[in-house]
């Protein structure tokens, strides 16, 4: 006897609709492979093959993602795919559909079929860190490296720390003349590098309005993508670093060629600046999103 298809209920299986499709699954695809199944209640075949792929959804652990498809309720989704029999499924990575079968496989083939494009079972998840310690306060580093910097003068890479110290305090002058001071060796260390991205934002400011004028003026025109620009990069050199990026992809959203491609080089900039890996990595996948529709 056939078997009802599970709902979509775990963290790895999902009902994709119109409305979600392109967050859910598209953009999805660019972090994890998206294994699109297209079903309809009435399809003896989708009984079947749906238990199964949503098993293996499971056992992979997030080594892809399910979208469930009902060509009933989301005709348009079914329309785009062309979708003239049930089941059919697709795998979409990347942003793109690179592969699909239709019918009701095995186990077995389906298996076959992730492993033959690199599909595997992800590990199970690693016992969670300890918590780390809330970042120092800058002003408080500042002058523990000075103290460092004139205790262990002949130690260079104490005074990158402390550059790196000041431009987060806004001391972009003297920062800037300790990084031209530093010897060829640190110049091109990856935090030298990091820095004068940081001055680069800073001297964007330096005859820039203040926020407050700027908010003004994306309240009174949300294309005006000049302001919108500035107080991105306020954010950034501010600290607010979410709040920078996110004028960044506004600008995308609006016109992503303005200004010879502003948006999207500033943005890639800001990635270089903003130490948060885990807001970095999102904000890559918001943009890379956005630049392929």
């Amino acid at each position: 006897m056939s078997v009802m298809p599970m709902p979509a209920q775990n963290a790895y299986v999902f009902d994709a609709t119109t409305a979600s499709f392109e967050t859910e699954v598209l953009a999805k695809s660019l972090e994890v492979p998206v294994v699109v199944d297209f079903w309809a209640e009435w399809c003896g075949p989708c009984k079947t093959l749906g238990p199964i792929l949503e098993q293996l959804a499971n056992e992979f652990n997030g080594g892809f993602v399910l979208a469930k498809v009902d060509t009933e309720q989301e005709q348009q989704i079914a329309a785009a795919f062309q979708i003239r029999s049930i089941p059919t499924v697709f795998l979409v990575k990347g942003g793109q559909i690179v592969d699909g079968f239709q019918g009701a496989l095995t186990d077995g083939q389906i298996r076959e079929f992730l492993k033959h494009h690199g599909v595997v079972p992800s590990a199970p998840a690693a016992d969670p860190e300890p918590a780390e310690l809330p970042p120092a306060d800058p002003h408080h580093e500042v002058i523990r490296l000075r103290k460092l910097a004139e205790t262990e003068p002949d130690k260079p890479e104490h005074r990158l720390d402390l550059a790196l110290a000041l431009l987060k305090t806004g001391a972009a002058s003297e920062a800037e003349n300790l990084l031209d001071a530093l010897p060829a060796n640190l110049a091109t260390d990856d935090r030298s590098i990091q820095a004068r991205a940081r001055l680069g934002f800073a001297g964007l400011l330096k005859d820039a309005p203040p926020m407050q004028t700027l908010e003004a003026a994306v309240a009174a025109n949300p294309d005006d993508l000049y302001a919108r620009h500035l107080l991105g990069v306020h954010g950034i050199v501010g600290g607010h670093a979410e709040a920078g990026l996110e004028q960044f992809l506004e600008m995308l959203r609006r016109d992503r060629n303005w200004n010879d491609g502003l948006a999207k080089k500033t943005m890639i900039d800001a990635f270089r600046v903003v130490e948060d890996t885990e807001l970095v990595g999102r904000y890559r996948r918001k943009m890379s999103s956005l630049l392929l529709v």
